[in-house]
């Protein structure tokens, strides 16, 4: 970067971040269909036995690693009762995993060493379509990107979905994933399904497995108890979506100033179907997805590539997370506030990946049929390159390496926590780059879902993506405005952490926030009442047993506890534990002035 050298420093940074940029969209742009897809998360040491699994960032957020002595790949839900019945006869510990194992939290993992994986990554076909009834059910591990397709091929849609198509069926069951709606049932997967087939232990009479077909009409109890899952009720074979008939979309994105965001945040998903919002807070300005059901026949063929879920170019990918590294030791709060209003920038002139015609972006509104619009994930659809080009967050080369805290707040409390987050940043107006550097905060609408484990209310899903540094001893620069926001939300504002995403603290306590708690435990009971399908996690994150935090020397930095002693912090790094500035119940890894001279640090 020599020839940039001699540039004033903030010139240096936006000249260093402009250059970065065009070497990332030229590689995103070039790259879309040849770069290396993920590896199994599954990985053994002699054929199917002695395994680990992890998921698709290569670490879960304590950092631990899950093993198994075996895993086991059914191909259709003869083979899965077999295996089930195996290990239940042999009191074996379970637990499922999927094709990319998206989720961040340890819902793969089983305990101990002598378990079992049983991965669906083979149990993904079609198993009837009925065009006429406008259902299709299909196997448990069909990804999310082969579900759209297989609707789509009979003139059907799936009206809400995830923005991310490499989840399964099953993953999207058992974490309760969704898009962004207020309308219809809302905007969770599991409310457009109207059968279930489960496989869980059974008894000797029952051939140790017993397969249970749940549906709200004949079992609603244990139909709304499958529907958010976790994973502990058994293996879902078989899945029934009710789907529509296809559509299309009208898209456009506007940016304007977020001084009156509390209240639309409010009311702007009542106006638009597919509403949700980009929030970049220390600039002051979000993006306003506006997003509306159009019929069929309406002029146009646009198509979403989320530019951020397109393969990268490995190379840039490295450059991009060394920088990044960079501005952590040397406490560069200005160079990421550089990088964030460029990247944001960028993708919004962009149009985020949206085109009009499959290939270029000529401007709005965007129309496109909703196979078309409604998820997308190009860096999973490819072929081997030698890991030359790679998805953005892929272990195996340096790459993004993030945190990511995600919660539903109640639609009614949500202008009081846009202001408390206005407050922060009013504080420190850089605090929150670091999050912009990953996009802004993405805000999708909920509704409250008869799933026991689902959703609770109306609300607004906010999804913070940041920073985390390779060492798990390292801070990182304003820490503590992000993990007050985190604590704002969960505690003041008594949001749901999305079960299949955030850090440990999250989790403390949860399952008091659902009503219905008892009644999904009572199905747990009569399912597998020795839970060979549960884990120390899902035990902890259900207020079974322990708690899902981790105290010891330094564990607050990862969202392992929430700091009520120094020691939690980094002490010897300056960062100690203190009450938040906004929310004063909140305990959050401060830096304070004069307790180091200098921060060493390793990455």
């Amino acid at each position: 970067m020599a020839f940039i050298s001699y540039l004033p420093y903030g010139s240096q940074n936006a000249a260093f971040w402009r250059i970065l940029l065009i070497l990332h969209c030229i590689s995103t742009l070039v790259f879309t269909t040849i770069s290396t897809p993920p590896e199994d998360p599954v990985k053994c040491v002699s054929g199917n036995s002695d395994c680990t699994v992890t998921n698709s960032y290569g670490i879960f957020p304590d950092r631990s690693t899950c093993r198994a002595a075996n895993v086991a790949y059914p191909t259709n839900e003869a083979e899965l009762v077999s295996i089930v019945a195996a290990a239940t006869k042999a009191g074996r510990k379970m637990r499922v995993t999927t094709r990319y194992s998206h989720s961040i939290t340890k819902l793969a993992c089983t305990d101990g060493t002598d378990g079992l994986f049983i991965s669906t990554k083979f149990l993904n076909h079609t198993v009837q379509g009925d065009a006429r009834a406008m259902t299709l059910t299909v196997e448990s591990g069909m990804t999310l990107r082969q579900l759209i397709a297989e609707a789509a091929k009979v003139g059907l849609a799936l009206p809400y979905a995830p923005y991310w198509w490499g989840l399964t069926v099953g993953g999207l069951m058992g974490t309760g994933a969704h898009g962004s709606s207020l309308w219809g049932k809302g905007s969770a997967v599991h409310d457009y399904v109207t059968e279930i087939r489960m496989v869980s232990p059974g008894l000797v009479n029952d051939g140790f497995a017993k397969v249970r077909v749940l549906s709200e009409t004949t079992t609603p109890n244990e139909f709304n108890a499958a529907k958010v899952s976790l994973g502990v009720l058994g293996v879902i074979s078989q899945v029934t979506f009710k789907l529509q008939p296809m559509f299309k979309r009208s898209l456009r994105y506007v940016m304007s100033n977020d001084s009156d965001f509390g209240d639309q945040a409010v009311t702007f998903g009542k106006k638009h179907e597919f509403a949700d919002f980009i929030w970049l807070p220390s600039q002051g300005k979000v993006v306003y997805r506006m997003d509306d059901r159009v019929a069929v026949n309406t002029s146009g063929n646009g198509l979403f590539d989320f530019l951020p879920f397109r393969s990268q170019l490995s190379a840039a990918l490295a450059i991009i997370r060394s920088s990044e590294e960079t501005q952590e030791t040397f406490r560069d709060a200005n160079g990421k506030c550089v990088g964030a209003t460029l990247i944001s920038s960028t993708l919004f002139a962009t149009a985020y990946g949206l085109t009009n015609n499959g290939i270029i972006f000529t401007g709005y509104p965007v129309i496109g049929t909703q196979n078309r619009m409604m998820s997308s994930g190009s860096c999973l659809d490819s072929l081997q390159d030698g890991l030359i080009t790679a998805c953005p967050w892929d272990s195996r080369i340096k790459s993004e390496f993030f945190h990511q805290t995600t919660f539903s707040v109640p639609l009614t409390q949500v202008k009081s926590f846009i202001n408390d987050i206005k407050s922060l940043v009013k504080i420190e107006s850089k605090s929150l780059c670091g999050l912009e550097l990953y996009y802004g905060i993405l805000m999708r609408y909920v509704t409250s879902s008869p799933a026991y484990l689902g959703k609770e209310t109306e609300a607004l899903d906010f999804d913070l993506t940041y920073y985390r540094a390779k060492n798990p001893l390292t801070p990182r620069l304003y820490e503590d405005f992000i993990e007050e926001i985190e604590q704002i939300a969960l505690f003041k504002y008594n949001a749901l952490p999305h079960w299949g995403k955030n850090r440990n603290l999250a989790f403390d306590g949860v399952i008091k926030k659902y009503k219905n708690a008892p009644a999904f435990l009572k199905v747990k009971g009569i399912y597998d009442p020795t839970g060979l399908f549960s884990s120390e996690w899902t035990d902890q994150i259900l207020g079974i047993k322990a708690n899902a935090t981790i105290v010891k020397d330094g564990c607050a930095l990862e969202g392992l506890c929430i700091c009520s002693k120094d020691t939690h912090c980094a002490p010897t790094k300056g960062y100690l534990c203190r009450p938040g500035k906004v929310y004063k119940e909140a305990r959050v890894c401060t830096r304070v002035s004069g307790i180091s001279v200098i921060q060493s640090v390793t990455h």
